[in-house]
């Protein structure tokens, strides 16, 4: 198990860092995106690979090498080079770009994700979308905050649902099954916005939904730096059984089916 520093990370500092990494991926992301050719290529699993990922990736992986030397990088164009978390449980969990299909369909929907993990925990997180111009980050005791296009920085929150309205409901643009579907009926009234990539759980982080069920296969570094903003703007990232989602197994890449509850859980 690879050792790391002793002493605590300085959450602040480390959160302002990132963000310019993840702004630094975000332009290299965009600067392909403005190309016609993306060089798509799949993988085993058969999910696309392009040129911007890896881009991003050596952008993201070279920030972070130097920004603390000692602490390892799981992240999703690498996995086979991660050698496990730091003796105190901490890693860096990288999806450089989470949403690539939205990316190969020009839709603006994808982001940049970068979350520091500490005993499982997402303790930092830092989600970019590039197209749209902003930024939503958080840390442990700091809180969680938006960044917009004109470089506006806002404390965010999760909202109640207001009894008797419709539950506000965020589905993968991508990947809507059966299970959640039959799990959103069973809501009753409910609006349905579809979107792609972790964008959705910022944007009830935000308040601006109440729920995002997930019935289906995700990996670790797609939900760690999205479920560190909602769970400091008040929300909460749980499985099915009510256990919130861990990052301590890193020889399992798959996620358990999850919910992400704004301010308010239905009965």
């Amino acid at each position: 198990m690879p050792s790391s520093i002793s002493q605590p990370l300085p959450l602040a500092f480390l959160l302002q860092q990132v963000e310019a990494i993840a702004r630094e991926a975000g332009a290299a992301i965009l600067d392909i995106y403005g190309e016609d050719d993306f060089g798509v290529e799949h993988k085993a699993d058969e999910s696309p690979l392009t040129r911007a990922d890896l881009a991003a990736n050596r952008v993201i992986v070279e920030g972070l090498s130097a920004l603390v030397p000692t602490l390892p990088i799981l992240t999703e164009e690498a996995v086979e080079d991660f050698t496990g978390p730091d003796d105190q449980g901490r890693y860096w969990l990288v999806d450089p770009l989470d949403g690539t299909k939205e990316f190969i369909k020009r839709n603006g929907e994808f982001t940049v994700n970068i979350a520091l993990i500490e005993q499982g925990r997402p303790v930092l997180g830092v989600v970019l979308a590039p197209v749209l111009d902003t930024l939503w980050l958080a840390a442990e005791d700091l809180g969680a905050f938006r960044i917009d296009g004109e470089g506006e920085r806002q404390a965010i929150k999760v909202s109640t649902h207001t009894p008797d309205a419709p539950w506000k409901v965020y589905g993968s643009r991508s990947h809507l099954g059966p299970h959640t579907l039959a799990w959103m009926e069973a809501l009753g009234s409910y609006e349905l916005i579809r979107m792609g990539s972790s964008i959705k759980l910022c944007l009830v982080a935000e308040g601006k939904g109440d729920l995002y069920p997930r019935l289906g296969p995700t990996c670790l570094w797609d939900t760690a730096a999205a479920h560190a903003v909602i769970s400091a703007a008040g929300g909460q990232l749980l499985t099915p059984e009510g256990d919130e989602l861990s990052y301590a197994d890193t020889t399992e890449t798959l996620n358990p089916h999850f919910i992400v509850y704004g301010g308010s859980k239905p009965e």
